[in-house]
């Protein structure tokens, strides 16, 4: 029987994660399909109970759904629920659906291929969204000196109470002005969807790593370089959390390099 597999979200029709997984799943003899599975905000529910009935074993989540599997999930991993959201599904052999958070691991993977080992570092992290979480607290647990900068200051503060975190909070603008003496800055915001840009201060050659990619990070991308940053962008990301969710999936690491190739040649064909 072909097993399904998919990404849930809204919207999805520009995700990567088929290329990825139906690539892997092709190099491991796995017969399986992974398909883009359009959900609206609280259908989650009703999907996964359709998608249980035809055969589906493993999802990821993607917006706005995170905080839901989570919740609709019978069980759990400790750093999905320290994070409150859950970006990859695994069907449990008595029913029900197990929440893992893949985005945590995989954004370390991202930043040691990259060459940067975060343990020790001061790190200020630029916003305090969903995204930020799994950020923050896998820096937090590598021991990094953790600012958290972000417009509305209460929801840092919530972000940093809700996960349990040791973090400074500060204003965007302090943020930015903090990063002079930074480390890594990472970027979470969501400004590089809309054209916008960060007025960062001199990099002298510090990396910079946007958990976008593509359009989305291109702009602010370049806006780091010309300031001295070596800037990074969340391909790599993208890639690696894909890798530990097939792992959960069917006990296989893939290999993250050719992938990673592949995904990078159709994000330049399309910028």
């Amino acid at each position: 029987m072909t097993l399904l597999l998919g990404v849930i979200g809204d919207p999805v029709s520009h995700s990567l994660s088929p290329v990825i997984h139906n690539k892997w799943m092709r190099e491991q003899g796995v017969d399986a399909t992974y398909e883009a599975l359009q959900v609206p905000a609280g259908e989650l529910r009703d999907a996964l109970e359709k998608l249980g009935e035809r055969g589906g074993v493993g999802f990821n989540i993607t917006l706005p759904h995170k905080e839901d599997a989570l919740a609709l999930s019978r069980d759990a991993s400790e750093v999905a629920r320290r994070i409150g959201a859950a970006n990859t599904l695994i069907r449990m052999k008595e029913g029900g659906w197990r929440a893992e958070n893949t985005d945590a691991p995989g954004f370390i993977r991202a930043l040691t291929d990259a060459g940067i080992e975060p343990g020790g570092l001061r790190v200020t992290l630029l916003g305090a969204g969903g995204s930020a979480r799994a950020v923050a607290v896998s820096l937090s647990d590598l021991r990094a000196d953790l600012t958290i900068a972000n417009r509305t200051l209460a929801r840092a503060k919530t972000l940093v109470k809700e996960t349990g975190i040791e973090a400074r909070i500060c204003s965007l603008e302090d943020g930015l002005a903090d990063a002079a003496a930074s480390d890594l800055v990472v970027n979470t915001l969501s400004l590089g969807h809309s054209g916008g840009t960060l007025d960062l201060p001199d990099g002298q050659g510090r990396p910079f790593f946007d958990i976008s990619y593509g359009k989305a990070a291109a702009g602010i991308a370049d806006a780091a370089r010309k300031r001295g940053w070596h800037p990074h962008d969340g391909l790599g990301m993208l890639v690696a959390q894909a890798a530990y969710s097939f792992e959960h999936w069917f006990g296989i690491l893939p290999d993250t390099e050719a992938a990673l190739s592949a995904c990078r040649k159709l994000v330049e064909a399309t910028s």
